[in-house]
């Protein structure tokens, strides 16, 4: 008989074409299982799917497959986060549409996908710059301004002169553009703005609901972005002027040392305050300097500490004093209140800018180990005993910072209050290809909302594009012009696009009814299948992503649309895929390309190495030498199966058997069978760790294989080996499903594998007469003993000692120690 060869890619097209025909994996909310929903998140159509692409949806195929066969109805959804500015900059490259460009990158991207055998129920597929995703965005703008949650306003954003757009605070990373690594600029333009603020504390304390299902690192950083701080506002009146000057400090003990006022360059104040100075013009150069500075740049402690005297002088509250107020460069407007009430005694930048402009310094707080009057280089910032603070004097300062808060508030001179480091969220782009503000303006009546009935305001795609990168929507006529929904009159519509991360905030919940063309989900399938249970994707997502999803998902709940407080039960962030120590990248030049290794070795070997080089959290490095391992074992695992067929039925995983009518070979396999199934079920269920299961599945393959010529000549020996095999393909199945299923359709099975349920071992088969102990010297195996599984270690340890390979190693020497781990081994350490 001629054995039938492994062909990965004739076996994967077949077994694809018939998930595909018989929608597999489909799945629906009426479905009477408990649900679990599995998602990674989804790709930008760049061209071409990568290694780090295939990892992450591998991991989350696992699961799916995974939760499927232990009996949930599962949700594996897949989309595209298609708008953006790289399809806008390679059309331009390119002289074509963006949207063309999109759709055909989508439509590649999706047959390589089809070609790893994800199990996607792929009429869920959406993509973000289809007119029907994008409608229901905008009707939430629309709903979001109806409740107060969008504003317009004038302020200085972050500018990216490549990318000619404003970046959100997230999307700047240490002063530079956080995609094309640009230094960021300031620039003051009106914008649209959604208030995230106005969940700070609730997005803060929700983390907390959390902590047993994200990687600790997210939370963390997610905690530090919201930065709640708990303090004063205190007000300083501006020496003959009405206006008053409100600051925002932790340290209101310090109040006392208060020697000057430093103001952010763009303080709302400043101008009003430097009217009639005459170094207004140099003032001005100041300012306009300073805020061409990047803010990491500004707020660096290797930064000249320098600022310009306005002229003018405000009141400490407390000491009636004359304080100068100064502009300083290291002042940042974006944090408190843009004010800082300058303490140099006690805050270092305060000492170097006061010793620079010789402003007064003033001790108010004393180390109690070194009390001392003045201070010299360095400022003292840790608590100690209140001096020079009236009436506080000789108080703890950590008590004092109570009981002066207390006196301020009671003469009405400040109050307590929280402050957030988060900055309500600015999504106006100045791109083409992006999601339109649906948003009219009309000279009688301001901006208006687009009727909900006028739904969607449709991006053009028939429109040539700007090679500057400009967007082509300021010029276009026939876009901008039209009627105002108010008044009839004429108007304008706005030009500028949505932020590309307000499309993937509520996406997840689209899946749940994506093909719904009058409302953007079915209230009874988001409340069924959502929240996702598990969530997989990169930690670069931890803050501007996962941030924004978990803000829109309480924004639509208040709205009434969703009835959950947070998006992602779970999430694992999976490490990157290396080569040669570093991310993979053309520039580098250490691409490996998925679709040369599926065309080479097959979708299941890429599957398995990538889910057995390493745990998912952890980084990968490629190895050549390990994915050829991988599809050796793949080989083997066909090979066996082949020489075995004419002898397998199809009993299934961990068939019964008569413990007591099993010889001690069919025992040894049986035990390591069960025992494969508990370790395995152990690692993947509990713990996402498929490297370990995929060696413990290896061990069973080996084990079979040493065995089986001792198995084949009794019927008995032959269903032991079918249910082994059985557990062998049912364990493999989430991970090489295509080699997996072809090996259970050969072995005759009547229901295909991606219908089995996940195998459950049995302890009394762990249960062995005897075992097999190996014994070291020193750490080196020098032996194997078959003893009794009840054996004592006293009993055990004699017959190691007592063994002729271990005399060998052993006389003559001084035996330093025995350890003994009962039914596994015996090490015996010598010296001399």
């Amino acid at each position: 008989m001629i054995e039938k060869k492994y062909t990965p890619l004739a076996i994967e097209a077949k077994w694809q074409q018939k998930w595909d025909n018989d929608q597999t994996f489909a799945v629906s909310h009426e479905d009477i299982r408990p649900k679990y929903y599995v998602l990674e998140m989804f790709p930008y159509p760049s061209g071409r799917i990568h290694m780090g692409h295939v990892r992450n949806y591998s991991i989350g195929d696992v699961v799916a497959r995974l939760k499927t066969m232990m009996g949930y109805n599962v949700i594996h959804p897949m989309g595209w986060d298609a708008f953006g500015m790289p399809a806008e900059n390679a059309a331009i490259k390119n002289r074509t549409h963006p949207a063309k460009w999109t759709y055909e990158n989508i439509s590649y991207m999706r047959s390589e996908l089809k070609k790893l055998g994800y199990s996607y129920d792929w009429s869920r597929e959406l993509a973000t710059c289809h007119p029907g995703y994008y409608k229901w965005e905008q009707l939430f703008f629309i709903k979001f301004m109806e409740n107060g949650l969008v504003y317009r306003k004038k302020a200085p954003v972050n500018w990216c002169s490549q990318c000619s757009t404003v970046l959100a605070n997230e999307q700047v990373e240490a002063g530079i553009c956080w995609r094309c690594d640009t230094v960021v600029e300031k620039k003051e333009l009106s914008q649209w703005f959604l208030r995230i603020t106005n969940y700070a504390e609730e997005l803060l304390e929700c983390l907390n609901s959390l902590e047993q299902g994200w990687p600790e690192r997210v939370i963390a950083m997610q905690k530090n972005w919201i930065g709640k701080s708990t303090g004063m506002e205190i007000d300083f009146a501006i020496e003959d002027m009405e206006q008053k000057i409100r600051v925002f400090t932790t340290r209101q003990d310090t109040l006392f040392g208060a020697t000057f006022m430093s103001l952010a360059p763009e303080h709302p104040l400043v101008e009003l305050l430097i009217a009639d100075s005459p170094d207004k013009d140099r003032i001005t150069d100041f300012i306009q300097q300073v805020t061409r500075m990047d803010n990491i740049s500004r707020t660096s402690e290797s930064l000249e500490k320098e600022g310009m005297f306005t002229g003018k002088y405000c009141i400490n509250p407390v000491t009636q004093d004359k304080m100068p107020i100064y502009i300083a460069n290291f002042v940042l407007v974006e944090y408190g209140t843009g004010a800082v009430m300058a303490v140099p005694a006690h805050d270092q930048r305060d000492l170097e800018f006061a010793r620079k402009y010789n402003l007064p310094v003033r001790v108010v707080v004393q180390n109690p180990e070194d009390p001392v009057e003045e201070v010299s280089e360095q400022a003292y910032a840790d608590p100690g005993v209140m001096v020079n603070s009236g009436q506080f004097n000789g108080m703890d300062s950590v008590e004092a910072k109570a009981a002066i808060a207390d006196f301020l508030e009671k003469q009405d001179l400040g109050k307590r209050t929280v402050n957030f480091r988060l900055r309500d969220w600015n999504i106006s782009r100045q791109r083409f290809w992006g999601a339109p503000i649906p948003i009219i303006y009309c000279e009688q009546c301001g901006p208006v909302p687009v009727p909900e009935k006028d739904l969607p305001v449709i991006l053009p795609e028939d429109t040539e594009m700007s090679e500057d990168g400009k967007s082509p929507l300021p010029r276009l006529e026939e876009f901008i012009n039209t009627t105002c929904p108010k008044c009839q009159g004429p108007g304008k519509r706005e030009t500028d696009t949505m932020d590309t991360f307000v499309e993937s905030s509520w996406y997840f919940a689209r899946y749940a009814d994506a093909r719904n063309e009058d409302l953007p989900f079915d209230r009874n399938a988001v409340d069924y299948w959502l929240p996702v249970d598990q969530y997989i994707g990169g930690i670069e997502h931890a803050i501007l992503h996962l941030l924004y999803s978990r803000f829109y998902v309480k924004a639509l709940r208040d709205l009434g649309y969703l009835s959950i407080d947070e998006p992602f039960s779970n999430l694992l962030t999976q490490g990157m895929v290396l080569k040669d120590g570093a991310k993979m990248s053309k520039s580098k030049g250490n691409v490996v390309d998925p679709d040369d290794m599926i065309q080479k070795y097959g979708a299941d070997t890429v599957r398995l190495f990538c889910l057995f080089a390493s745990p998912p959290e952890k980084d990968l490095e490629w190895s050549d030498s390990a994915i050829e391992g991988a599809y050796r074992f793949l080989n083997r695992l066909w090979r066996l199966v082949m020489e075995l067929l004419p002898i397998l039925t199809p009993t299934g995983p961990c068939a019964s058997f008569e413990q007591t009518e099993l010889t001690e070979v069919q025992k040894e396999l049986r035990a390591k069978e069960h025992d494969t199934i508990r370790r395995v079920s152990k690692d993947m269920i509990d713990k996402f760790q498929f490297n370990t299961a995929i060696a413990g599945a290896m061990e069973l393959v080996n084990t079979i294989n040493q065995l089986k010529d001792k198995l084949t000549d009794t019927q008995q020996g032959q269903q032991l080996l079918s249910s082994a095999i059985a557990s062998v393909l049912t364990i493999l199945n989430p991970i090489t499903p295509h080699i997996c299923e072809e090996l259970w359709q050969e072995i005759k099975y009547q229901q295909p594998l991606t219908r089995a349920s996940w195998p459950t071992y049995d302890p009394q088969a762990l249960i062995r007469d005897e075992v097999l102990v190996v014994v070291q010297v020193n750490g080196k195996l020098r032996s194997k003993l078959n003893v009794a599984a009840d054996i004592d270690k006293q009993e055990l340890t004699r017959l190691a000692l007592s063994d002729e390979k271990i005399q060998k190693h052993i006389e003559g020497k001084e035996i330093v120690k025995t350890i003994v781990v009962p039914g596994k081994l015996v090490n015996i350490a010598v010296k001399g």
